[in-house]
């Protein structure tokens, strides 16, 4: 029985487990329903299958308009979907400017028209249930692959691999939201960088994810909250098997590494929208990488897929503790102040790409 107050931060995915079970009617149609790591639900209406996806956005104000439509699109895309249609529910507190709602309401426009999605319809509503803006959205598509792709498709013998890096979303997060705090404690090139990330490597795995789909990807997941530490735990529940993951393998931007040692945190561990987590056949892994950097984006081999349960995790050819967190490593930095920190978790930022 699990008992107490929940942190802030995502269910522990046991009790994830339990509560997905309530799914109310039956209905033969849905071909994937709820589950811990699942990205998105699928749904067969005549000869077409449809790719069902809500998420929100409660990390951060900055662009909250495109941040949603990003964070949906790609849980539809890692299932082998093309986001099509946005329905967004925008819910601000008494006071609010009306500029506000519609600046978010470009933002949905904008970003949806870059990535060749309708806005269907939505609600908005002004309420003193939130005390800042909070943007949720359900996006749909229709499934473009010859079968679903999920998290809970890993197979021993797969090999791991990360397209573009680790914490991508929550650098450009914490480099927005803290700019001011940032300023005196980070070079200006990085910040510049950090705040750049948005455009460059970008938030967006939906290109990443079709070509994926193409060179037989069999698991796919997008590491949103709680990153590519969570991302990875979450395979591993979803596919039944054990991940082995070279630690020192994961790509961290200089501008990532250097605001996590500003607040102490793990970038492993930090929202991670931007990165895109796909387990392949062996023999079909060279061929994604190079599929990848064909397109500008970057792709590491990063681990592979084995018999049993759970995250093996090395670092320095080492074993190395690497469990679960409920917290997103973001929650931490907005809520505190800077906690410098100099531990082995950051040998490896020497290494990293320069941005």
């Amino acid at each position: 029985m699990i008992a107490g107050a929940l942190a802030s931060g995502k269910l522990p995915p046991r009790l994830l487990d339990r509560l997905v079970r309530w799914r109310g009617a039956p209905d033969r149609r849905v071909r994937v329903g709820p589950g811990c790591g699942i990205d998105a639900a699928v749904v067969a209406v005549g000869r077409h299958r449809v790719v069902l996806k809500s998420d929100p956005v409660t990390f951060t104000t900055d662009r909250i308009g495109w941040h949603v439509v990003q964070v949906n699109a790609n849980d539809v895309a890692v299932m082998g979907g093309r986001p099509a249609w946005f329905q967004p529910t925008i819910l601000v507190p008494p006071g609010t400017r009306a500029s506000v709602v519609m600046r978010i309401a470009r933002e949905i426009d904008h970003a949806c028209r870059a990535l060749g999605i309708a806005v269907t319809g939505g609600h908005t509503e002004v309420t003193d249930a939130v005390t800042r803006p909070v943007v949720a959205g359900d996006m749909q598509g229709l499934l473009v692959t010859a079968g679903v792709i999920t998290a809970a498709g890993a197979r021993p013998g797969d090999r791991l691999l990360l397209s573009k890096a680790a914490g991508i979303e929550g650098t450009a997060i914490l480099a927005h939201d803290r700019l001011r705090e940032l300023a005196g404690a980070v070079s200006a090139t990085l910040l510049r960088a950090a705040r750049g990330i948005r455009r460059s490597p970008g938030i967006s795995v939906v290109e990443d994810a079709v070509i994926a789909a193409r060179h037989g990807a069999s698991a796919m997941h997008d590491p949103t909250e709680g990153g590519v530490r969570a991302g990875l735990h979450e395979i591993a529940f979803a596919s039944r098997v054990r991940i082995a993951v070279d630690l020192d393998r994961i790509p961290v931007l200089r501008s990532t590494a250097e605001i996590c040692r500003h607040y102490g945190i793990d970038p492993l561990g930090l929202i991670g929208s931007g990165a895109l987590l796909a387990t392949v056949p062996a023999r079909r892994a060279s061929g994604l990488l190079r599929a990848w950097a064909s397109r500008g984006i970057a792709g590491r081999e990063i681990g592979s897929v084995e018999p049993g349960r759970g995250v093996r995790a090395t670092r320095l050819g080492r074993r190395a503790p690497f469990p679960w967190i409920a917290r997103d490593e973001i929650i931490a930095a907005l809520a505190r102040a800077a906690r410098p920190r100099d531990d082995d978790r950051y040998h490896f930022v020497a290494r990293t790409p320069a941005r």
